[in-house]
Parts: structure tokens; C-alpha cells; sequence
């Protein structure tokens, strides 16, 4: 049993590239987190060389999703959530959030990083009353995610659909819009989607993306507010709309924070 249990956690770690930087690894080290390397660390302290604001941004769109899932489980009564491109785990994930207010609440979790797969351990825990669960998928194939989610989640019921940060991985904006709306589809009436991405509201942050586009990582494509604004389409958008990741509903966790940052989001109920 020991040796199974080395052995699965060795495979994932054996598959991660450690020459160049990732970006859930410089988030993680953004939010001073310790799963990251030293060429994450380089790269992320040269793009805040160019672009200073990017750790608050980070910090705001944590606090934008805490707020989120408090905001659905508490007031909407959502008790399933799908949070997709999950990253590494942090201070109050997804699941922690929603079974403090609702311990029934089943969560899952998807991603397809090695080194977020190593550390799903840490990930897969529950309360008594719910599950978490975690799928190892791609986030370009929606029907294998809901098939596989579906094994946790009852799609008969609402849920909660979490892409957070993770569409300006998707070059091409209208595959993104595909993406989102298959995703979508597949969710019943009285579900939610939730989604930030960053932006190219500020000419530092551009240079400081295309600076580390460059150095060999998985593209992330910035977009405008209206571009993000367009995968809520078809969607109620609860107030206040697509905003400044600090400006949505903010509470005493966003103090401190600036009112405006460059990642935007928002949350919207499916009728």
C-alpha cells in the first residue's frame, strides 16, 4: 500500500517542467504560497518589476472568489460547485468556503497540472456531511469534465461553475465563449457562473505579459471587460455586474485592497 501510494504521487511530480515558469506556480508564490520553484520566483518577480499592482490584483481575485462561494452558498443556497483550472491549493479553497457555511456541499475540483495533481491530497477533504472530489481533465474538452464531474455532482440540481482566471489560457476569445457555453448548457436551471480574468486595462500589465509570454509558458491572453463581459451572455448578471474584482460586493476581507484592479469578473444566474 505504501509503495502505491509513493508511486502515484512520484508519477505526477516526474511529468512536471521545472525549466520554465508556470502559471499557477507564480500565482501561488504571488499569494505567498511555497508549491513553486525558482524559475517561477525569477519570473514572477520580473513581472512585478514591470507591472508592481500584480500581488494586489492576485489578493483581490482570491477575495473575489471567497466572496463568491460565500455569497451562493449562504444566500443562493447552492450546495454543488464545479471549480475549473483550480490551481494549487491556498488559504481557504473552494471547498472550505462552502462547507463552513454548508457542510452537505459537494465540491469538485479540475485540472490537468501535475503539480496541482500531486497535491490534490491536499485538496480531498471534506466534511462528514459532503464530498470533494477532484477531475484530471483538460479544460478544451467540457463533455469529458461533465461526465466525469457528474460521477460526484447531480446535474439535476443547480451548481455552482467556477473559472477563475483560467479563459485567457484559451488563445482564441470565441473558443473560450464555445467553451463556457457548453459548459453552461450542461447546467441546470437555478445554476451560477462565476469567472474573473485578467485584463488589458493597463498598459504595464500588457508589457509585463507579453514579457512573460515570451519566456517559453503557456500563453495567457488578456481581454478587454467587454470581452470577459460577452461569457455571461444570455446570463443574469447579479449586481454589480462585471467589475473590478475588488469592487464586487466587497466586505471586511477587502479592506485594504485598491478599488480598482485589472482582473475582472462576475456572477450570473441561469435561468
Amino acid at each position: 500500500m505504501t509503495d502505491q501510494v509513493e508511486n502515484s504521487e512520484q508519477e505526477p511530480l516526474s511529468k512536471i517542467d521545472t525549466s520554465v515558469p508556470h502559471s499557477a506556480r507564480i500565482w501561488n508564490y504571488w499569494l505567498g504560497g511555497k508549491d513553486n520553484y525558482e524559475v517561477d520566483r525569477a519570473a514572477g518577480d520580473a513581472f512585478r518589476e514591470i507591472f508592481p499592482g500584480i500581488e494586489t490584483g492576485a489578493r483581490a481575485a482570491r477575495y473575489f472568489l471567497a466572496r463568491a462561494v460565500r455569497h451562493l452558498a449562504e444566500e443562493e443556497g447552492i450546495r454543488q460547485f464545479l471549480d475549473i483550472g483550480t490551481g494549487l491549493p491556498n488559504v481557504d479553497n473552494t471547498h472550505q468556503i462552502a462547507q463552513r457555511v454548508a457542510p452537505e456541499s459537494r465540491i469538485v475540483y479540475v485540472d490537468n497540472d501535475p503539480l496541482v495533481l500531486a497535491h490534490a491530497r491536499a485538496l480531498l477533504t471534506s466534511t462528514p456531511e459532503g464530498v470533494t472530489n477532484y477531475v484530471d481533465a483538460d479544460l478544451r474538452k467540457p463533455s469529458t469534465i461533465v461526465r466525469e464531474a457528474g460521477k460526484t455532482l447531480d446535474f439535476g440540481q443547480p451548481v455552482a461553475l467556477m473559472l477563475m482566471g483560467i479563459l485567457g489560457h484559451i488563445e482564441d476569445h470565441d473558443e473560450a465563449r464555445s467553451i463556457v457555453s457548453q459548459l453552461v448548457d450542461a447546467l441546470p436551471p437555478g445554476s451560477y457562473l462565476v469567472q474573473y480574468d485578467s485584463t488589458d486595462t493597463s498598459e504595464d500589465y500588457v508589457r509585463a505579459i507579453g514579457q512573460y509570454n515570451d519566456g517559453g509558458s503557456i500563453p495567457y491572453i488578456l481581454r478587454s471587460p467587454e470581452q470577459i463581459a460577452r461569457y455571461f451572455d444570455g446570463l443574469e448578471l447579479l449586481e454589480p455586474g462585471v467589475t473590478s474584482c475588488s469592487r464586487w460586493r466587497p466586505d471586511a476581507e477587502a479592506l485594504g485592497l485598491p478599488a480598482e484592479v485589472h482582473q475582472y469578473g462576475g456572477v450570473a444566474l441561469k435561468r
